[in-house]
């Protein structure tokens, strides 16, 4: 059987669904539906399995067999094949009974690309491409980006790879031309921001063709888009640097996570608080465990065992009385977000999961086996 290998889900939704209603993938009585964010359910619980929406279309499992549906249910593509990936770029990857992997378009057009063996899905309109070792870029023509070319080329992130031949590491755009040359023994992922990376034991910034070193640092983590400051390691003690790879809050904490919303979580020994992009305490050191604030102004916080939610100024909005994770159950689930976004946060309460406001009631009234993040 001709393999098929997953490449990275992108998170950009395709222009043309910008305006299509979000849904959510939740279990009742053993079957899979879809609510809105209302928490009214759009799609009957029906389906033996399923996954999350993406660029309006979610695969449903009916027969033994899968096919993809749109948000009001109704089959776009009938359920005929064994296997299937989600949409992206305009096409999944489907498995025929012939053991045979196709891209295939939402009317059910076949693509014809030059791919013999190992199919990767599409993902920011390229997917991988590979001939023996070597892993180039087909696009949604069907024709050749980038010829095979690199060992290894990990997801694009807003538009660029990362990319590696034997032990060093550069960077691509999705057009295959180089954005950093392959010569760092590490490098980040892409951010506007800023680009961190390694040459032997030094880390640094890449900025303009410039690699600038952090003296005495032995790890950077990656620049989001939410900031000018990432967190960076020193003397085994963590710390903020700027975007030119200067200290700007000085290496005192024993963990952290990015800022959002001017504020991040930072740990001293066992227990977490916020900083301000000054270093100054703005949340007491109080909780087990922290997460970043969402840009709905709440951020996660461990008390005990059980997740509540605070607000930017540290006050206690929504008990703990919640399991959070990022992960997801859907079977194409990748990268869900862990607290609020636009207005909602996925929480697991007494066994069953669910979806909160931020006033800590449970949209719809309802709890459900499994619930999924909200996507379309």
């Amino acid at each position: 059987m001709k393999k098929v290998l997953l490449f990275a889900l992108g998170l950009l939704a395709n222009s043309g669904f910008i305006n299509a209603q979000e849904l959510a993938l939740v279990r009742d009585n053993d079957k899979f539906g879809y609510i809105d964010t209302s928490g009214s359910m759009v799609i009957s619980p029906q389906f033996e399995k399923a996954g999350d929406f993406k660029e309006g279309y979610a695969a449903a499992f009916q027969d033994k067999k899968w096919g993809f549906i749109d948000s009001s249910g109704k089959w776009v593509i009938q359920p005929i094949y064994e296997r299937v990936k989600e949409f992206n770029s305009g096409y999944a990857l489907v498995l025929n009974d012939d053991d045979q992997w196709n891209y295939i378009a939402p009317s059910g057009t076949v693509l014809s690309t030059p791919v013999q063996d190992k199919f990767y899905d599409f993902d920011n309109g390229v997917a991988f491409y590979r001939v023996g070792e070597k892993i180039g870029l087909i696009g949604t023509n069907g024709k050749v980006v980038l010829e095979p070319s690199y060992d290894v080329i990990k997801p694009f992130v807003n538009g660029y790879a990362r990319v590696r031949n034997g032990d060093q590491w550069g960077m691509i755009s999705k057009a295959g031309s180089v954005y950093i040359p392959v010569e760092y023994s590490e490098l980040s992922d892409y951010s506007s921001k800023a680009i961190w990376a390694a040459k032997g034991e030094s880390f640094g910034i890449v900025a303009k063709g410039n690699f600038t070193v952090v003296e005495n640092t032995d790890k950077i983590w990656d620049f989001t888009e939410d900031s000018n400051l990432t967190y960076a390691r020193r003397d085994k003690q963590i710390g903020f640097i700027n975007t030119k790879g200067e200290w700007v809050i000085q290496p005192t904490f024993d963990k952290a996570r990015a800022f959002n919303n001017g504020l991040a979580p930072v740990a001293k020994g066992k227990k977490w608080g916020y900083i301000n992009e000054k270093g100054e305490e703005v949340v007491p050191f109080n909780y087990r465990d922290a997460e970043t604030f969402s840009s709905d102004g709440l951020a996660p916080v461990k008390e005990s065992k059980l997740w509540g939610f605070i607000d930017t100024k540290g006050k206690m909005v929504i008990p703990a009385q919640y399991e959070i994770t990022a992960g997801g159950l859907s079977l194409f689930s990748k990268d869900n977000l862990k607290g609020f976004r636009n207005g909602v946060a996925r929480v697991k309460y007494k066994k069953l999961w669910g979806f909160i406001n931020k006033s800590g009631d449970p949209i719809g009234g309802k709890w459900y086996q499994n619930a999924e993040n909200f996507s379309k």
